[in-house]
């Protein structure tokens, strides 16, 4: 399904929510992973009730079935998100769900409607000043996913304990008044072969996109928020919600900027936010 076309978007939150604070044209976030004890749902919701949109995308990793299929974890902040995105379908913002690789079950249901949400393999979003970008979660082009099943749920397996310890570790930090630091975040960044990883799949991801005849791609899945222009092509990825707290967001005018919540109610733009050529 293609939304070529702006929606239009009815006034902001319930009475008993904050008013929106900030507006945007299309919002695009990935990586939920609701149903995990990493997914920082308040955090998740205090954006959603913060921010207002004509579009939003969730692309990819919403509900993480993986984990929910090993054992059931669903506590009241994680169904508060889910009305939460209800609510804002039910008052006219244009919700398109784009499955990623841990809620695959729901791609069984391409091109129904569930409660105002639209559910669609990939789409082409059109920015008010007329680039076509390609969305999709972006696991069709991660080679482990793909062909190694098995080492794929070991690494998430093994993601999910450095998530525990980076829990307990900040528990420390935040005792002796220090900031959040994600020690996950930092290995990615840190060790070659997983620099490298990310560098061939943004590559990838590109490639598709020149293939397809687009301006660029929206993707998430690696956790890593970036937005930069590869060969020609705009390469945006929206980040998660379990360590970066970020998202994609189009401006009323077509600028594209990834904004950081890890900060509370007010986003501030990472420095790789805003690239001249983009606007």
């Amino acid at each position: 399904m293609r939304r070529d076309d702006p929606a239009v978007s009815a006034p902001g939150a319930s009475i008993p929510e904050p008013p929106a604070s900030h507006r945007f044209r299309t919002v695009w976030i990935s990586d939920l992973h609701l149903g995990t004890p990493g997914c920082r749902a308040a955090a998740l919701l205090d954006f959603l009730r913060h921010v207002e949109c004509d579009t939003l995308y969730l692309v990819g990793d919403i509900i993480d079935g993986w984990q929910l299929r090993r054992s059931w974890y669903w506590p009241q902040a994680h169904n508060d998100v889910v009305q939460k995105v209800l609510r804002k379908a039910r008052k006219g913002t244009q919700v398109v769900f784009v499955p990623g690789n841990h809620d695959e079950f729901a791609r069984r249901y391409v091109s129904h409607n569930f409660g105002g949400v639209d559910v669609e393999d990939d789409c082409v979003h059109r920015t008010f000043d007329g680039r076509r970008l390609w969305v999709t979660h972006g696991d069709l082009f991660d080679g482990v996913v793909q062909h190694a099943r098995w080492l794929a749920f070991l690494g998430d397996k093994m993601y999910d304990v450095a998530l525990e310890l980076n829990r307990h570790f900040n528990s420390l930090r935040a005792r002796l008044g220090l900031p959040y630091w994600s020690l996950s975040r930092y290995l990615k960044l840190k060790v070659k072969r997983a620099v490298s990883f990310i560098s061939d799949f943004e590559a990838a991801l590109a490639r598709e996109a020149r293939r397809r005849g687009v301006d660029g791609v929206v993707c998430g899945h690696i956790h890593h928020a970036e937005m930069r222009m590869i060969d020609g092509v705009l390469y945006c990825n929206d980040g998660d919600w379990v360590e970066s707290l970020t998202a994609l967001v189009e401006h009323a005018d077509g600028r594209l900027e990834i904004i950081d919540w890890s900060h509370g109610a007010t986003p501030q733009a990472e420095a790789l936010a805003l690239v001249p050529t983009l606007t």
